[in-house]
């Protein structure tokens, strides 16, 4: 039921597009029309015969079941205006799927002479993507203890009693944030100087942290030092925990400060930006206000997972490059749009060598692990370590599956590395920042798919399979 009410909700967003399509006096509104009745048929069929099944509570073989199904089957109905539109169903999935999880990796060329509403098709699919991405982190993960992720379910059920006391209530003000800043984001866009519909379509994309731009040049089509900046700024708030954003709303900023993840994280962007700006001013000749927003920009769009492009960064040099494809690993805050390992693991990463450390020192010294003021409870560093060590087994078996697909080793790597960090752009001629992921063999883009797929549920598929409570009746 639950699927199909997702699928009606889907076919609705549909009539957007078509309705683009049709003021345009493109033909193409049909496509979306007949994708839409399709989507909400098979939905209605779904919700009618569903009404007798569903239940209140969900059990965790329930919630990892349906999940998981919910991003296939809402993907595959998501490519059916691409097929439409003439692309290979293996293609129109990856696009689908790319856009869902907010990868923003893409098979599509000549995005400036495409028709509207395609491309505010892709915008609305990270958009929609990204709430759900933010209500799964928030709602699912937690509960199913995947990745440290308990460690937000145990603060967040002291404080959200104070906030929000029912978690529809917590949707709600997620929802509400989420649509504020994305139609804040458009209305600076739009003043800034871009187009109603380039500001609607950048402002779902950037917020999401997605990447797709309505231009072949990505954000290099807009000249404007403002709207770029603009454009770091939004992309940082959609790294940021959504919680924090909504205790910011209710003018809690000086607490959200306080928080371990998000003074890292910041100073994380704002130091590894200041070393590439120097590094190009003194190596390129730029000054350092141009190098400034050069490296703020990619290391913001890269660390976030957004995956918009200023400037092609493969011409930067070794340095810069293999700097880059090391932030593709490092991802936003938990709880929020943003993909990869996320900052809080690397932290609490820290906190663990360095105990280690003491405990060699001083064995006989008894400390226990603190964040955020809190002590650690105690499944979450083991979590956190088998998180980690799975990750980079998905990376590196999906770096042989491509490389045994005849991909060469620098892109077969970094293409892995960005579909389960969602970040989009990888390295190379093929699929770097100016590149399109049109030309990989069939079976390499149906693996990147899952691939995207897995980091997008932050490899929580994997995670709660090897538990052995998930098989016990």
């Amino acid at each position: 039921m639950t699927i199909g009410i997702t699928l009606c909700a889907l076919a609705a967003l549909m009539l957007l597009p078509a309705l683009v399509d049709l003021v345009d006096g493109n033909r193409d509104w049909q496509v979306f029309l007949v994708s839409s009745i399709l989507t909400f048929f098979i939905g209605g069929l779904l919700v009618f015969s569903g009404i007798d099944l569903e239940r209140n509570e969900i059990e965790l073989k329930e919630g990892f079941v349906l999940t998981t199904l919910s991003w296939v089957v809402t993907a595959g109905f998501s490519a059916l205006p691409f097929v439409g539109l003439g692309l290979s169903y293996t293609d129109a999935y990856f696009e689908a799927m790319s856009g869902l999880t907010t990868t923003g990796s893409t098979v599509l060329s000549g995005l400036d002479n495409l028709p509207r509403g395609i491309l505010l098709w892709r915008s609305l699919l990270q958009g929609l993507g990204g709430i759900g991405i933010v209500v799964t982190a928030i709602v699912m993960l937690p509960f199913l203890r995947v990745g440290g992720m308990q460690l937000f379910h145990t603060e967040s059920s002291d404080r959200s009693e104070k906030i929000m006391p029912r978690s529809v209530q917590l949707i709600g003000n997620i929802s509400q944030v989420y649509v504020g800043l994305i139609a804040l984001c458009a209305l600076v866009y739009g003043l800034l100087g871009m187009t109603a519909f380039d500001a609607i379509c950048h402002a779902l994309t950037t917020v999401s942290t997605g990447g797709f731009s309505t231009h072949d040049a990505s954000f290099a089509f807009f000249k404007s030092p403002a709207l770029q900046w603009t454009s770091i700024v939004f992309m940082v708030f959609g790294a940021l925990p959504i919680v924090a954003l909504i205790r910011i709303m209710n003018g809690h900023s000086g607490e959200v400060w306080r928080d371990s993840q998000v003074r890292g994280f910041v100073g994380f962007l704002a130091g590894i930006s200041i070393v590439l700006a120097i590094w190009l001013a003194e190596t390129r000749g730029l000054e350092f206000p141009d190098a400034l927003l050069l490296a703020a920009f990619n290391v913001v769009s890269i660390t976030t997972t957004t995956g918009y492009a200023n400037v092609d960064y493969m011409e930067w040099g070794p340095f810069a490059i293999g700097l880059v494809f090391l932030l593709t690993f490092v991802g936003g805050c938990a709880g929020s749009t943003a993909g990869g390992i996320k900052i809080y693991r690397f932290q609490v990463t820290g906190l663990l060598i360095k105990g280690h450390f003491l405990s060699l020192m001083t064995p006989h010294r008894i400390s226990s692990l603190r964040y955020n003021g809190r002590r650690l409870p105690e499944d979450v560093p083991f979590s956190i370590i088998a998180f980690l060590a799975i990750y980079m087994a998905t990376v590196a078996f999906f770096t042989l599956l491509l490389a045994a697909l005849g991909i060469d080793l620098i892109t077969a790597l970094s293409a892995a590395a960005t579909a389960v960090g969602n970040v989009g752009p990888g390295l190379g001629d093929t699929i770097g920042p100016v590149g399109s992921f049109a030309p990989l063999p069939v079976a390499a883009k149906w693996a990147l798919s899952a691939a995207m797929l897995l980091g997008r549920l932050e490899l929580f598929t994997v995670l709660v399979l090897l538990r052995p409570e998930f098989w016990r009746d």
